[in-house]
């Protein structure tokens, strides 16, 4: 019944449908913030002030979803995870924590697929950008023939290039970019910092006085 309900709100009006969302799913949605014709249902959902997410989304699985001030998500995104309920594949991680959290400005463009059986994270400023891009916080633990889950970090004023794959346990560190086509799989610490290849490692240093890494807003596309 209640997915037919959900069916049923994208049909409404985004004034009437947010009254719903926040009514009946107990929601929280400012009212500058919205949503298009997406399927997204969290188990909580956390929408700040002029934050914004596109058409043709699919969001399932997850704990929360959280956007923080103007952040944004584009179109045709698929963001899926494993609730944190007693199961046997993640019985040895009561601690995971199905998420994905943009902080204020950040934003994922168009045709992700972001995988958050535990946490993903995108910091102030952060853009993952370009397309098809592949964020995967479990896979196969080959050693112990179990799942294992990991959070996936992307920093303040980050930059996530086209097409690259970050794996669970990685982090791009504030005022970072990567490049396209990288595959990331290590947590990285050294700021300022191109990272790119496969698998990515630290390639170059970058400008501390770039722009990017100062603008007091975040960018449309």
């Amino acid at each position: 019944m209640k997915t037919l309900l959900a069916a049923l709100t994208l049909l409404l009006p985004w004034p009437v449908r947010r009254w719903v969302l926040v009514r009946f799913w107990g929601y929280r949605i400012d009212p500058t913030s919205r949503i298009g014709l997406a399927w997204i249902f969290p188990r909580r959902l956390v929408l700040a002030a002029h934050s914004q997410i596109g058409h043709l989304n699919v969001c399932r699985g997850l704990d929360e979803l959280r956007l923080e001030e103007h952040a944004r998500i584009g179109r045709l995104n698929w963001i899926s995870g494993f609730p944190a309920r007693p199961d046997r594949h993640f019985a040895h991680q009561p601690e995971r924590s199905p998420r994905l959290v943009l902080g204020r400005h950040a934003a994922i463009t168009h045709r992700h697929l972001i995988d958050c059986t535990d946490t993903v994270r995108l910091g102030n400023h952060a853009i993952l950008g370009g397309y098809r891009s592949q964020v995967l916080t479990h896979a196969i633990d080959l050693e112990r023939g179990r799942q294992h889950a990991a959070p996936v970090q992307i920093g303040n004023y980050c930059f996530v290039g086209t097409s690259c794959v970050l794996l669970g346990g990685s982090r791009l560190p504030d005022h970072s970019v990567l490049g396209a086509m990288s595959l990331l799989k290590d947590a990285f610490s050294e700021e300022y910092t191109l990272y790119a290849g496969v698998p990515a490692t630290a390639r170059k240093n970058l400008g501390t006085d770039w722009k990017y890494f100062s603008r007091p807003e975040g960018y449309v596309w």
